[in-house]
């Protein structure tokens, strides 16, 4: 009889299971469509995600966790027990009901024995509402994001409004849309404090006679500046007037080429130095070419070594009537190789200009090539195109191309306007 009992009640215990397991895998499922169906609902405000979850979801959230943690706890003292109740026949039927009962709100996993304390720890927990919880329209709005920078962005503009230094930079004429175009500039000046960093070099460069208006040039040609130290930019400062420069024309050069300051000492001096030798200038001729183009000292020396090389051998220029070029017009240095050659070729080949007289006026290698060759070809179709000093209607070079068109056609060329506007349409 005995027998006979203990098998019904293992018979029952797993049908019972089996329906259980059956049950709580569909309230399971349930569950997740849900909440599933849950997180799709999702609306953005002030920056904050909220989650707009139904009130009757997040109900039967809360329940499923509680469930969970008590099917747990009763799972343990099942199996902790389990081995007892195989020899107490008929009374075992009862408990193993009352679990069967119990476990029907959840599937069987791995149970993991829990106190009592840890398991009232976790229903706190599962009771506090977290991104899920639903919140009326007023609470929402009162939900405050803390001002903060943009994590990530293309644009410095997006920093403007939160950045003191970007915003002073702004106020001053800087270009930040040229900055951010330069790789890891725009990063480096948002770390940059303007009490600081920037301050003292606006001061010092105010000190030293740079006018206010050109702070916005210099620093959007060369924002390093403001990463270099005052001690440093006062040495280079006092090495250009130890090599006589004046205090208006130190201020000049730095105004006109940004990154001169940026020059250590000695990288300063060896620039002076090849200047001077290759061009073999005296020291005063040598200041004045660099006062009228301090760009020189701070761009590549390449191109100014080919131009002299194409002067010199391509050209045929003479060394003096090379010194002569360069001291009238500094420009020549750093003229396009290909512009040179195209506008001497013209002035040599077509027009018969002489190697003395390109030298005297040597503006005309820094002018447009299609002002030259127009105005060639009005003088030569009116038959006045002689540039010959020793003969009579002697055009200079200087005139020819740099006045005004008014002025060329009424003094020069001695024709109207109109008509020289009308022949350029011909070419």
């Amino acid at each position: 009889m005995a027998s006979s009992s203990t098998q019904l009640c293992l018979q029952c215990r797993s049908l019972l299971l089996s329906k259980t397991v059956a049950s709580t895998w569909q309230y399971s499922s349930q569950v997740r469509h849900c909440s599933t169906v849950t997180r799709l609902s999702t609306k953005f405000l002030n920056g904050s995600t909220i989650i707009k979850a139904n009130h009757t979801t997040s109900q039967t959230r809360q329940r499923w966790k509680q469930q969970m943690f008590y099917y747990n706890h009763i799972t343990a003292k099942h199996l902790s027990t389990e081995a007892d109740k195989e020899d107490k026949g008929t009374e075992e039927l009862s408990e193993v009901n009352v679990v069967a009962y119990k476990s029907s709100l959840l599937p069987i996993r791995d149970a993991v024995p829990v106190s009592e304390s840890q398991m009232a720890l976790d229903l706190d927990a599962a009771a506090e509402l977290s991104a899920v919880e639903e919140i009326d329209d007023k609470e929402a709005v009162s939900i405050t994001v803390p001002s903060a920078m943009p994590p990530a962005s293309t644009s410095l503009r997006d920093y403007v409004d939160k950045s003191e230094t970007l915003s002073k930079l702004v106020q001053l004429g800087v270009n930040l849309w040229k900055l951010e175009q330069r790789p890891n500039v725009g990063s480096m000046l948002l770390r940059l404090n303007f009490n600081t960093d920037v301050a003292p070099r606006l001061l010092f460069l105010k000190e030293i006679g740079v006018e206010d208006s050109r702070f916005g040039y210099i620093i959007t040609h060369n924002p390093f500046i403001l990463t270099e130290s005052v001690e440093n930019l006062q040495a280079r400062v006092n090495y250009l007037k130890l090599k006589k420069f004046s205090s208006e024309t130190v201020a000049s050069m730095v105004s006109r080429a940004p990154y001169l300051l940026n020059f250590s000492v000695k990288r300063l001096d060896n620039r002076l130095g090849f200047y001077q030798q290759q061009l073999n200038l005296s020291a005063s001729n040598t200041r004045n070419v660099l006062a009228r183009l301090p760009r020189l000292l701070c761009s590549s020396l390449e191109p100014v070594k080919e131009n002299l090389k194409v002067c010199e051998i391509e050209l045929g220029f003479k060394q003096n009537e090379i010194q002569h070029m360069v001291i009238a017009v500094p420009k020549v240095l750093t003229a396009n190789k290909r512009k040179l050659t195209q506008i001497f070729d013209f002035l040599h080949n077509t027009m018969k200009v002489p190697h003395q007289l390109i030298a005297k006026f040597p503006q005309v290698l820094n002018t447009k090539f299609l002002r030259v060759r127009e105005r060639h070809l009005f003088l030569e179709y009116l038959g006045k195109a002689q540039y010959d000093p020793t003969l009579p209607n002697y055009i200079s070079l200087d005139r020819l191309v740099s006045v005004p068109d008014e002025t060329f056609c009424t003094e020069v060329a001695l024709a109207a306007l109109n008509d020289f506007y009308l022949f350029q349409k011909t070419l």
